[in-house]
């Protein structure tokens, strides 16, 4: 089985993406899906996330206050370090135990989607590397658009990402954002089509 990667800046158009890959038959292990599995209640990191930063992360239902935990982390780079250092070897783990699972099944190809594949110089483990590409403005007006962020907070969260020329870069395959959702589907399936051929190559 071989696994590629699949990364972007935020609102990107990466989750669009990785829908086609998954409706053209390829399984997607999406690491914000895990992000979120690793810390609800009774898993391992929960309890460390507590442990760092004190039982006012939690919810009154015991579940994870994310608002709380990005407001504590957003602008302290220590805590943020200190947050990720628990959070990524568990999203390691989880992910190793879901590709075993899908090679076990008999799949060829699998995508590995995470946000932070350049940032956490992992590149090398997902060839080829699939990059969506988008124009900061563009990302900044559809988090404003979708999440109801404030210009401020828009752009915020653009920059605390690497910038989209370092991820193309990093790039085996870039896919540019520019246009409609046609147009991204059509230019994605011309992507997963180079993988298969870099793959089989």
């Amino acid at each position: 089985m071989h696994v590629f990667g699949l990364t972007g800046g935020i609102a990107s158009g990466k989750s669009t993406v990785a829908a086609v890959f998954r409706a053209e038959g390829v399984p997607v292990v999406d690491a914000d899906e895990l992000a979120r599995e690793v810390v609800e209640p009774g898993q391992p990191a929960l309890e460390a996330i507590v442990a760092a930063f004190g039982p006012e992360v939690l919810q009154a239902d015991g579940t994870l206050d994310r608002k709380r935990v990005a407001a504590i982390v957003f602008a302290d780079d220590e805590a943020r370090a200190r947050l990720n250092g628990i959070i990524h070897p568990a999203i390691a783990a989880a992910s190793a135990a879901r590709f075993a699972r899908l090679a076990g099944e008999g799949h060829p190809l699998v995508c590995y989607d995470a946000a932070l594949i350049v940032e956490r110089g992992i590149v090398d483990a997902f060839r080829p590397l699939v990059v969506v590409a988008a124009d900061p403005a563009l990302q900044r007006a559809r988090l404003v658009a979708r999440d109801g962020a404030s210009e401020a907070e828009a752009a915020a969260r653009v920059a605390a990402q690497a910038p989209v020329e370092a991820k193309i870069a990093a790039a085996d395959v870039v896919i540019h954002n520019d246009a409609d959702l046609a147009t991204l589907q059509t230019r994605a399936r011309e992507a997963l089509a180079e993988v298969r051929r870099r793959v089989a190559s």
